[in-house]
């Protein structure tokens, strides 16, 4: 069992072509190990410094609004915030279209 509670997540929009998450860490939260089914952009919303941990390395990822980053499908890890301030972001999620 994990010492951190779960973060917030509140699903924004689910539609055929995207899926729009806020994701709301208050301190001592994370999202739990999970691994990415679309690509997908980072809007950061609320600054702060998350922790990342993937199978291969742990490490500090400091989120500032207005600066939007890119991940892809598969990626795999955990994020936590270790801080005593909360942060936030939405997460766009990418589906296939089909067709």
């Amino acid at each position: 069992m994990s010492e951190y509670a779960p973060a917030i997540a509140t699903v924004q929009i689910d539609n055929e072509f995207t899926r729009v998450t806020e994701w709301r860490f208050p301190p001592g939260t994370e999202t739990g190990m999970h691994v990415h089914e679309m690509d997908y952009v980072v809007v950061p919303t609320v600054a702060g410094t998350l922790t990342v941990v993937t199978p291969e390395e742990t490490f500090a990822n400091e989120i500032v609004p207005g600066a939007s980053y890119t991940r892809s499908v598969g990626s795999e890890h955990n994020v936590i915030n270790e801080t005593d301030a909360e942060c936030a972001f939405v997460e766009v999620e990418f589906k296939q279209r089909r067709g």
